[in-house]
């Protein structure tokens, strides 16, 4: 996550000078201690929350869990992977619902924070969850917000009530208690109320807020921050704790480049949970916050649950079924290919995607960055240049073929060559792993639960697991096979392998361009 970036390079950097030592003297604890301290407060995370964080990791990584284990670096990096968790708010907390329809959420922050966009992207969130929800216009202050709302609205295929044209007219707090009247008697279960911001904090604004509060008594006042805030962020969340006081937090603009200080400062710092990260512009760009998979994150340990999360609501479990046996039996073809990109793009950003995977962000951080995105759109555009048959039989594809389809979708012959080309290996791989053979793919054995094949499963006749030979004389005299490492780079839990170079480049060009 790019705000994480700058802390977490300097946490990874930290870690790695430590995995050298056998044994971490209380000189090596202090050191790994500085610069952590460091890494925070550059961060913008706030003071007191960085003695507290830093007095607590000093404490644990000179005790007796350390000195006596195996691996003192893995167990330091355990005990920072822990206090991260808890200052970022321990465990997850969800909305809460009221027990009798309808939920009122309010939403409080200052101008620019996202609120409305946010309550576009939680309005669509609750949707697809089952709820009814409906937009009520309370902002009237700023110039054209309830239009903004408008728009919003009707890109989330959401209800909204907006009696009044905002722009200096109306009374918010009649709109919002009304909107909740509205909304019981149109039956939406759920009421998001967005309220006016201010470019900064003043008594205006708390006596507004905290009037619409009391004429709608909601049942969550989430408070929307803007992650790129910096040291201000605690500033802002105690004014708004004392003047309005809020349930939960809501982190937006969590994928721009600001160092995540807001992030690591308002949980500890009010006590309050954080329930939603914003992390993109697309309504669908919202997440539930997990306080252990965000520390993750921010460690380059990997988010692999919020990845299989978003893979099983993209991917149809039918249709990949589907997919699956047609490879056992038949062909994979462009059109096969097609389909699997569009249930690719559902998850959101590939870049970000790869970027969930553990150490992704240590020494891939280049590699991810460069990665293209816009060529996946090429790709497809190729594609769909090309007949039905086409795409179901590449081997017709002559000279004249080519050329009408790289006019068609505004690309050079050279480049159709290059992804039919690439396809028609990548599609031969994949016939051989859908077989259980290697399919040729550096670094990787049999698949998991796959039998060899071929000539693959004469040459392992006669020989125990782990490939040695059957024969004790020859057995004595073979080298042991390193067991392959588990676990993250750090030796945190089983985790994915770090990808190489090699297969991020693949992946590259199976989508785009050498």
């Amino acid at each position: 996550m790019a705000t994480f970036g700058t802390l977490s390079d300097r946490l990874v950097e930290t870690f790695k000078n430590l995995r050298t030592k056998g044994r971490l003297s209380a000189s090596d604890v202090d050191g790994t201690v500085r610069e952590i301290r460091r890494a925070l407060l550059d961060a913008d995370v706030a003071l007191q929350v960085v003695k507290d964080f830093t007095a607590k990791v000093r404490e644990r990584a000179l005790s007796d869990e350390v000195n006596k284990a195996l691996n003192p670096a893995q167990q330091v990096v355990q005990i920072v992977n822990e206090e991260l968790v808890e200052i970022l708010g321990g465990t997850q907390r969800k909305l809460q619902f009221a027990k009798v329809a309808p939920t009122v959420i309010m939403l409080a922050g200052l101008q620019g924070s996202g609120k409305t966009t946010f309550a576009g992207k939680l309005a669509k969130k609750l949707q697809s969850e089952g709820h009814t929800p409906i937009l009520v216009a309370a902002d009237l202050q700023r110039p054209n917000a309830v239009n903004q709302l408008q728009v919003v609205a009707e890109q989330a295929g959401a209800a909204i009530y907006a009696p009044e044209p905002g722009n200096g007219v109306g009374d918010p707090v009649k709109v919002s208690k009304a909107g909740v009247e509205f909304a019981r008697q149109k039956q939406h279960d759920v009421v998001i109320i967005d309220t006016a911001g201010r470019l900064g904090v003043d008594e205006e604004l708390m006596k507004q807020a905290s009037k619409i509060r009391k004429a709608t008594d909601p049942d969550e006042v989430l408070f929307v921050i803007d992650s790129m805030i910096g040291q201000d962020a605690v500033n802002t969340a105690k004014a708004f704790q004392d003047g309005v006081d809020f349930t939960g937090v809501v982190l937006s603009k969590l994928d721009g480049d600001a160092r995540g200080g807001a992030a690591l400062s308002v949980a500890s710092v009010t006590g309050r949970p954080i329930i939603f990260a914003s992390n993109g512009e697309t309504l669908d760009a919202l997440e539930d916050f997990h306080p252990d998979r965000m520390a993750s994150r921010i460690l380059d340990l990997g988010d692999i649950l919020t990845l299989i999360e978003q893979a099983q609501a993209a991917f149809d479990e039918e249709e990949a079924r589907k997919v699956a046996e047609k490879l056992a039996k038949e062909a994979f073809t462009l059109e096969d290919f097609l389909e699997q990109m569009q249930q690719l793009k559902k998850m959101g950003s590939m870049k970000k995607m790869l970027g969930m995977l553990p150490g992704m962000g240590g020494q891939m951080k280049q590699q991810l960055e460069n990665f293209d995105e816009s060529e996946i759109g090429r790709t497809e555009a190729i594609i769909r240049g090309m007949t039905p048959a086409e795409r179901n039989n590449t081997k017709i594809l002559n000279g004249s073929r080519r050329a009408r389809i790289a006019r068609g979708s505004g690309v050079t012959v050279t480049e159709v060559n290059q992804l039919v080309n690439r396809f028609e290996q990548a599609a031969k791989m994949m016939k051989k792993v859908a077989r259980g053979e290697n399919a040729g793919i550096p670094g990787m054995g049999a698949m998991p639960g796959m039998k060899p094949t071929g000539k693959k499963a004469k040459k392992a006749k006669g020989k125990f697991q782990g490939g040695r030979s059957g024969n004790p004389a020859k057995r004595a005299v073979e080298p042991v096979a390193e067991t392959a490492p588990t676990g993250s780079g750090f030796g945190l839990g089983a985790a994915a392998p770090q990808p190489s170079d090699a297969d991020l480049s693949e992946i590259q060009k199976l989508f785009g361009k050498n």
